[in-house]
Order: structure tokens, then C-alpha cells, then sequence
């Protein structure tokens, strides 16, 4: 039971540190505490090889999406320095890998509610972010800006579990 505590209130800590240090102009500190969450995450966790391949996929799933999102010019992100998803955001999805098959692990056969909760959870994070602290502006309007971000996250997350299963999988055969 701890570790699900654990890991439920590392990643909020790690998320407001995030979005108020990028706000503040501080883009290094979420990204430093999200590395503090992972060394320790890394040092309970029952699966951190596991948790590595599945940390490196969505941080490169979040390469790809914030970078779209950015580049299309519906998101503006704080403390960026360059067309790219700023090191703050991907440092958000790598610990928010780190929830998917812990606490979030009821997901994880259920890709339809993955995709009903990235749908809705995905905008309530980036507009939390917007208001709070100013971390994410929305250029082209809030509302076109939200809907990007939902439709990115209904498919984001289910992806990542279906990704999960494939490289357990893959693990499997290998060693058979």
C-alpha cells in the first residue's frame, strides 16, 4: 500500500514542481525533481527494467505529441527554448510513466477507460497548468487548444498500455 501512496503523491509533488518552476521561469526544477522521483522510484520498484522501456516510450510519445501541439502553434510553453517540447513537459511524462502500471495499473486492460481518462484528464492537466501557474498559454484559444489535448491524450494513453503489453510480450518470447 505505501508504494501506491508513493507513487500517487511522487508524481503530484513532481507535476506541481513542474508547472510552477516553468512558470517561475525555473525550467530546470521540474525536471531535477522528476529525476529524484525516478532515482527513487527506480530503487522500490518491483519492475525497473520495466518501468525504464516504458519511462523511455512516453517520453518520446511526448516528444512527438507536446512537439505537435507546440509547433502547431495551440500550446506556448513556459520556459521553452525551441520549437521542441520544453525539458520540463517530458520530464512530466517520464514521471507520469512511472503511475501507469502502479496506481494507474487499473488501465491497463481497459483501453477504452485509458482512453475516456486521457480524454478528460489530459485538458484538466494542461488548463490546471495554464491557470495556476501560466506554464502552458493557449495562442490559438483555449478551446481548439483543449480539444488538441484531448484527442492526443485518448490516444497517447492507451497506446502506452498496449506498448507495455508488446514489450512484455516481446520480453516473453525471448525468453522462451
Amino acid at each position: 500500500m505505501w508504494w501506491i501512496v508513493f507513487n500517487v503523491l511522487g508524481f503530484q509533488a513532481v507535476w506541481w514542481v513542474c508547472v510552477l518552476g516553468a512558470g517561475a521561469g525555473w525550467g530546470w526544477a521540474g525536471p531535477l525533481a522528476v529525476a529524484a522521483f525516478v532515482a527513487m522510484h527506480l530503487r522500490w520498484t518491483p519492475t525497473p527494467a520495466r518501468d525504464v522501456r516504458l519511462l523511455a516510450a512516453a517520453v518520446a510519445l511526448g516528444l512527438v505529441v507536446d512537439g505537435l501541439l507546440g509547433a502547431s502553434g495551440l500550446l506556448a510553453y513556459a520556459a521553452a527554448t525551441g520549437p521542441l517540447a520544453p525539458a520540463w513537459i517530458l520530464a512530466l511524462w517520464a514521471g507520469f510513466a512511472l503511475t501507469l502500471t502502479h496506481s494507474m495499473a487499473f488501465f491497463a486492460r481497459r483501453p477504452l477507460a485509458a482512453a475516456v481518462f486521457g480524454l478528460l484528464g489530459g485538458p484538466l492537466a494542461y488548463a490546471g497548468a495554464a491557470a495556476v501557474a501560466g506554464a502552458v498559454t493557449f495562442p490559438a484559444g483555449s478551446v481548439p487548444a483543449l480539444a488538441a489535448v484531448a484527442v492526443g491524450w485518448a490516444i497517447a494513453l492507451p497506446s502506452l498500455y498496449a506498448l507495455d503489453r508488446r514489450m512484455a510480450a516481446a520480453r516473453r518470447e525471448s525468453f522462451a
